[in-house]
């Protein structure tokens, strides 16, 4: 699937944009120099007459975009939460594809729930609406259960978007692995790695099994949170292509005059935003990896509501706690201490000077800090932090993608609910909470009593293997025996008797604390 055809894909992607106008709309909103725009639409024009011509109804980067495919359209959504990369205008533009994308026949769906569960949508729900919402991978449908009347939301994918993505993505992988062959100093960024990493998150939102399984463990991770709501989803009747969820009445937070209307603080919601997605990435390792305006409400009294579950990001507790320093570093302006983690977490070569890269990051972070946070540009942040990663060879780390491109949204969709949200200002306390409880005192504690449990789960098997070392020690001839010294099966018995020990004490302290 791989092969030179995708080049057709790749030059209609061009000549749509061109067609469509988007390409000089786009070019001006992200603030491009007038000599790329120039090539650009030298390049483009000549293709101009293969571009796909869309829906004449709509602006032209949206037009373009919905006529390309999901896996642009979930780009799209992606900048529309980035006002200050693409500009208010086309950022109010691209909220479309959020879930106001046509829709399917609801007889389709119907046919889809019925072929999922063996018996008509009719013997599940009581009642099935016209679509609610269409997105770029499913619609939603608000119904009510037959056998106990509670409304829900019924997710249904839409017909032939395996394929469809499919198409998209192989053409992703063709673009990485030319880019990668004719811009040897993009290898770093691993281009190939990037897409085979979205290639697995969209692979995950295909099968809604997989989306009812995180719905279920975000809304236990969440559970004592206040002023959060997470719809509860049922397993019964969820399958493949089908999911149904508890419905969620609220609004949505890409309508800021209702929000307005309802006399909801927007300041204090757009923190409570940032400070849940921190909390649920630092605290759980476990976050809401697509948190757009378009899945996320706000109910009448207030309280945020999420839904859509069919992307989520997991970080393993070691890279939280790296994560999280580097972001107190910033926090603190501690340049030299975010130089050191960085080193000690091995994602700068260890033959780069220290001290330059501390210089580096703080010409990337000083320009954060004393400025109003309306005039932050992060075009320009992450423009400054990619010159400092290809200096000092850094790589791009595939694990925290998703979690760099969620904070990315999540910012976009604070600083739309309050656009002088300043986002460091906001997260300090959550990182600091985080660092007390998870890199302090106790928690040397309860990372010795994890060990000592681990290795006291070994401690049956310790005499048998000193026993077995021992005699193929005896077996050996005399001259290959080891010098003088405290044998192999002393050491182990050394090490029982201190994992033993470390054991007791950890036990002991945690206790009392």
């Amino acid at each position: 699937m791989r092969g030179p055809h995708n080049i057709w894909r790749l030059i209609r992607t061009g000549a749509t944009f061109e067609r469509t106008g988007a390409m000089t709309v786009a070019l001006e909103a992200m603030e491009v120099s007038p000599r790329l725009r120039f090539a650009a639409r030298l390049l483009g024009r000549p293709f101009r007459f293969l571009g796909l011509k869309g829906d004449p109804g709509l602006p032209p980067v949206t037009r373009a975009i919905t006529a390309l495919g999901p896996a642009y359209i979930k780009f799209g959504q992606i900048l529309s939460t980035r006002p200050d990369i693409v500009g208010a205008e086309l950022s109010e533009q691209l909220k479309y594809l959020q879930d106001q994308l046509p829709a399917f026949p609801t007889e389709e769906a119907r046919a889809r729930i019925a072929a999922e569960f063996g018996q008509p949508a009719e013997d599940i729900y009581s009642e099935f609406s016209e679509p609610v919402a269409a997105a770029s991978i499913a619609q939603v449908h608000r119904a009510r259960l037959r056998h106990n009347g509670e409304e829900v939301a019924v997710k249904v994918l839409r017909p032939g978007i395996e394929r469809a993505f499919r198409r998209d993505i192989d053409a992703f992988y063709y673009a990485a692995k030319w880019i990668q062959r004719l811009a040897p100093f993009s290898r770093r960024l691993r281009p190939t790695e990037v897409v085979a990493h979205f290639d697995s998150v969209v692979r995950g939102e295909l099968d809604l099994r997989l989306e009812c399984a995180e719905a279920a463990e975000f809304a236990e991770n969440t559970l004592k949170d206040q002023r959060l709501k997470v719809p509860k989803p049922h397993w019964a009747f969820s399958g493949r292509s089908v999911l149904t969820i508890g419905w969620a009445e609220g609004i949505g937070l890409n309508n800021i005059a209702a929000i307005e209307a309802a006399g909801i603080d927007r300041a204090e919601l757009g923190q409570r935003v940032l400070i849940l997605f921190l909390r649920h990435a630092l605290r759980d390792g476990f976050f809401h990896a697509d948190m757009h305006q378009g899945n996320l409400k706000v109910s009448t009294d207030g309280d945020l509501i999420v839904y859509d579950f069919g992307i989520m990001g997991r970080i393993d507790e070691y890279t939280r706690r790296v994560y999280a320093e580097i972001l107190m570093g910033f926090i603190r302006k501690d340049y030299r201490r975010v130089a050191e983690v960085h080193f000690e977490a091995g994602y700068v070569p260890p033959d780069r000077d220290i001290d330059e890269f501390a210089r580096a990051l703080r010409s990337v972070g000083e320009p954060i800090f004393g400025m109003e946070a309306n005039r932050i540009s992060m075009a320009r942040l992450l423009s400054y932090l990619f010159e400092v990663t290809e200096k000092f060879g850094m790589e791009t780390r595939t694990e925290l993608i998703l979690l760099q491109r969620t904070m990315v949204v999540v910012e976009g969709v604070a600083r739309s609910l309050d656009p002088r949200l300043n986002m460091w200002e906001v997260a300090g306390p959550v990182v600091e909470n985080y660092i007390r409880t998870s890199i302090g005192p106790q928690a040397l504690i309860r990372d010795l009593w994890r060990t000592s449990r681990v290795l006291a789960r070994y401690l049956p098997k310790l005499p048998s293997i000193a026993e077995a070392h021992l005699q193929a020690l005896e077996q050996k001839p005399q001259q290959s025996r080891p010098p003088a010294g405290p044998g192999l099966g002393k050491i182990i018995l050394i090490s029982a008797l201190t994992s033993l020990v470390t054991l007791t004490i950890a036990g002991s302290i945690l206790h009392l604390i």
